[in-house]
């Protein structure tokens, strides 16, 4: 098959439009480098009519708002999900991988929780404390500045709490807890578990004049029209192109709907182009570029580079070290919820919030005095939040703890309903995994996808360390729960054999470590600057680079990382170097 290629050089090339791939065509075209950015989905502005899903009544959709095409709702701005028609993957006899893609411009960061947290300095060196997994080669220190432009770039709500491994910031005022939130707070406190005003990229204040401010509809899962939640491509890339064609910056050209085969090397090992498969007319091109940029999300980057190679390197591109697809792990999650009596007939009133979680409970614990190495953060849900389909969950639970006849339909199901609408809480945790070379993901031998690009094989299992942290997950989740008068719906805590209730491995989708930065290339694929250790000019922008996962929601840290990869690749072609 003849491949086209573009004679046009670009600056960069960059695969990838979520929260690292936006960030660094945001940083780089704002340097006046002319980028190409290569996204596997279709154009996606949430500002517009024809894409727009947010406001959209239930009764707009056949199903009442659920999903075929996707995963979490027909109006969940996630077109994609857990499987992807003609895009498989498969997993080895004893694991369980749930693998998410996005497949639209802007990726992840049109639907994510936008829970905004920074690492913190003991996150950045574990190792010292527990002998477990590696250290990275930064420090909090190095990477703070960049937190401090990120914040003040993109707008994230919160207070400065002063607690050392949950680092202040700058933050715009936070919403006020909702009822459910202030029952929590109150229950908590008692067993020494402490919340606080979550943190969540959600514009209060209005911060530019193209952005608008959040007026609490609750539906931030389906983007935002205008744009007061932070998405890739309505705040970073859709300013770098509206600059580019003012002539305050680089020139942004999208490729959608365009599936990245493989990074292309000369002779030399220097990366100079990146292969794509349009899906408009299932034909190969090529794009050329001085530097390559990846950012397609850790297991996706891992693919591209596993599927590529150099002079010397036919084990994947940047692959010397061995690790290439190593160290996978994705954040542990558990849960539980709970009817609370107290809740039932309440007054209605319009307490939607924003579309999160309005507190939060930062790890608390020592790990020292525990049984689990690495710590937990507990997210709160519930309130009455416009129903749509799938809601009422636990109805008969429900019935037989108030001792009503289960079952039931009409007017007397109906008011029932009513009755304890917004009356079940819960919570979960999202903790932090200890990184394991024996976690993985490889190139499935032999199987392709509908692109005729070889597909990925996953390896992976939990460890004590992750059970045990579970268990403490819903003890603590429970006991708070209870203290607020609730009726658990699960009477036990799930056992050992069934993982403490542990969701599968990438259920959380903040799966990080495939590319892992190291100082010694005999150790990790990539540098302290998240460039490849044996092909410079090629720079990984998203959670593959991550040494380690901490107790938070890795995208702040992507997008801090790509700013200050973004800030390296300049700074090293004003020297010639690349």
């Amino acid at each position: 098959m003849q491949i086209k290629k573009n004679d046009k050089v670009y600056d960069a090339v960059i695969v990838g439009s979520g929260a690292g791939g936006g960030m660094a065509a945001n940083q780089l075209s704002k340097a006046g480098l002319n980028v190409a950015i290569i996204e596997a989905g279709p154009y996606f502005d949430p500002a517009d009519p024809a894409m727009k899903t947010q406001l959209r009544w239930p009764w707009e959709s056949p199903r009442r708002g659920a999903g075929t095409l996707r995963s979490f709702g027909d109006f969940h701005a996630g077109l994609g999900g857990w499987t992807v028609p003609g895009e498989p993957y498969s997993t080895v006899e004893g694991t369980k991988f749930d693998w998410y893609r996005t497949r639209l411009l802007g990726g992840r960061t049109n639907h994510w929780g936008r829970i905004s947290l920074r690492f913190g300095p003991n996150d950045f060196h574990g190792k010292d404390f527990d002998g477990l997994g590696e250290n990275w080669p930064i420090t909090y220190d190095e990477i703070k500045p960049y937190y401090d432009r990120l914040d003040k770039l993109v707008g994230v709500f919160g207070t400065n709490e002063g607690l050392f491994n949950h680092p202040d910031g700058y933050f715009l005022p936070p919403p006020k807890p909702r009822l459910h939130e202030l029952m929590t707070v109150k229950a908590a406190t008692k067993v020494g578990v402490p919340f606080y005003p979550g943190r969540l990229s959600m514009v209060t204040k209005r911060i530019n004049k193209d952005r608008g401010v959040c007026f609490y509809c609750g539906q931030c899962s389906r983007a935002c029209a205008v744009y007061a939640d932070f998405s890739a491509g309505t705040c970073l890339i859709f300013p770098a192109m509206k600059n580019g064609k003012d002539g305050k910056g680089g020139q942004v050209d999208l490729f959608v709907n365009s599936m990245a085969r493989e990074v292309i090397t000369d002779d030399s090992g220097k990366a100079t182009a990146v292969s794509y498969i349009s899906k408009d007319d299932r034909r190969e091109y090529q794009i050329k570029g001085k530097v390559i940029v990846l950012a397609a999300s850790a297991c996706e980057t891992a693919r591209l580079l596993l599927n590529s190679k150099a002079p010397g390197q036919t084990n994947g591109l940047g692959n010397g070290s061995g690790t290439l697809g190593r160290y996978l792990h994705d954040s542990t999650g558990a849960g539980a919820s709970a009817f609370i009596p107290s809740l039932m007939n309440r007054e209605r009133y319009n307490e939607d919030g924003v579309g999160g979680m309005h507190v939060y409970a930062p790890w608390w614990g020592d790990n020292k005095k525990l049984d689990f190495p690495r710590g937990y953060h507990l997210e709160v849900w519930g309130g009455m939040g416009m129903p749509s389909y799938g809601f009422g969950g636990g109805h008969k639970a429900i019935q037989k703890m108030l001792g009503y006849k289960p079952g039931g339909y009409g007017n007397p199901l109906m008011s029932e309903v009513k009755s304890y609408y917004g009356a079940v809480v819960g919570m979960a945790g999202r903790g932090e995994a200890v990184a394991l070379y024996d976690n993985y993901c490889e190139i499935d031998p032999g199987k392709v996808d509908q692109w005729g690009i070889p597909t990925l094989r996953f390896h992976y299992k939990w460890s004590d360390h992750e059970r045990l942290q579970a268990k403490h997950m819903h003890e603590t989740i429970r006991e708070i729960l209870v203290n607020m008068g609730g009726e658990l719906f699960d009477d036990e805590v799930p056992s050992y054999e069934n993982d403490h209730g542990l969701l599968p491995p990438g259920a959380i989708i903040h799966e990080v470590g495939t590319a892992r930065m190291h100082n010694d290339p005999k150790q990790g694929v990539t540098n302290k600057h998240s460039a490849l250790h044996e092909v410079p000019n090629v720079y990984l922008t998203d959670a593959s680079v991550f040494t380690s996962q901490a107790d938070k929601n890795p995208t702040w840290t992507i997008m801090a990382l790509a700013m200050r990869a973004s800030d390296h690749i300049i700074s090293e072609r004003k020297k010639m170097n690349i």
